[in-house]
């Protein structure tokens, strides 16, 4: 994974432990103080950032009855109209300031996703240390470039792109002088079918665009998340919620405090395991070695007879010559008296080898 930046004082990219978001969105299901427990959840969850959304139902699309604004069948919102659906999501934008306060005390860093200038206005003056661009928002260009202006860090999420999309986003980005960049790797489906999230398309986007790179996920559970870790993934996002029974717009493909801290748990194992580009015996397997094969005496020697196959053989442990000098031993005569059992070395052979 190429390059770095720096959010809140914490660096994400390679060499540093993957960064996880815990998604808010819907799920305070316009409870203040319900919001406020996710962000403490969140925080003891192993989460390094919480993520809320800036928008009004009027900032996003309008009121307006027709067919254009009737969500289809296939999505987990189908029949609603755009309007009603971020009417019940949105976060008021007065409890915005006091939860960005309330996560600053309990030491968890809070940024958002802004959807049109206001929302970017707004934020700049709650003083985000970052912020995160939505899939669907990835193709408005005027809004990419008003966000790069903050030359604040920017999260992007490539669900639904093209190479072409990410192309123009990335250069409107770079374009403005402004290059903390990290893109996800995403599927914009609710829940998201893990065998089309082509998560080999990681290193791909490593490659072409030389940024940290993540994975904004939706599907159930943690494999995806865990595995993409594995294939280089900086930074993981996963929607969070108290209860999945609870009715709501995310809650559905959300994730539990208990299941998040599990994820983050198995994260870090497998970034840990993942250590380094290093072959060789580790300070773990310093008594193993000692039990690897070696060359023994097995049956009783007197001085001056003749080493053989019947009476030296290659066997644990590891305390005698290399198994590479059989050949070399064989037909040598014993210097000393050698027991059964005894570990064969230099000094108990007669000839030099």
């Amino acid at each position: 994974m190429k390059g770095t930046i720096e959010i809140d004082g914490r660096l994400i990219g390679e060499g540093h432990p993957t960064y996880c978001i815990a998604e808010l969105s819907a799920n305070h299901n316009q409870d203040f103080e319900e919001a406020k427990r996710l962000i403490r959840s969140a925080k003891e969850s192993g989460a390094d950032a919480v993520k809320i959304q800036t928008y009004t139902p009027d900032t996003i699309t309008i009121d307006c009855r027709s067919e254009h604004f009737l969500i289809g069948k296939d999505s987990i919102w189908h029949d609603r109209y755009l309007y009603d659906l971020y009417k019940d999501a949105y976060t008021p934008w007065e409890w915005q300031p006091k939860l960005k306060r309330y996560a600053d005390e309990i030491g968890i860093t809070l940024f958002s996703s802004p959807f049109d200038d206001t929302a970017v206005d707004f934020l700049e003056k709650m003083d985000v240390p970052a912020y995160k661009i939505a899939s669907f928002e990835m193709v408005d260009i005027p809004l990419i470039k008003k966000v790069a202006s903050t030359m604040k860090p920017i999260i992007m999420s490539t669900g639904m792109a093209t190479l072409e999309e990410i192309d123009e986003a990335v250069a409107a980005i770079r374009s403005t002088g402004n290059e903390q960049l990290c893109l996800l790797k995403c599927l914009s489906a609710y829940p998201a079918p893990p065998e089309e999230m082509n998560l080999n398309g990681i290193g791909l986007l490593s490659r072409r665009y030389g940024c940290p790179i993540g994975v904004s996920d939706h599907t159930l559970g943690d494999l995806i998340p865990v595995a993409s870790v594995a294939l280089g993934a900086a930074v993981l996002e996963k929607h969070f919620t108290h209860s999945r029974s609870i009715p709501g717009p995310d809650s559905a493909f959300s994730s539990l405090p208990s299941e998040f801290k599990e994820m983050v748990d198995r994260v870090r194992l497998v970034q840990k395991a993942l250590g380094t580009a290093f072959i060789g015996p580790s300070s773990a397997e310093k008594i193993s070695r000692g039990h690897r094969r070696s060359l023994y005496v097995i049956k009783d020697l007197a001085a001056g007879e003749e080493f053989n196959k019947e009476n030296v053989r290659s066997i644990r442990p590891g305390n005698g010559l290399h198994p590479r000098y059989m050949d070399v031993v064989l037909g040598k005569t014993a210097k000393i008296p050698l027991k059964r059992g005894t570990p064969l070395t230099l000094d108990a052979i007669r000839e030099p080898i």
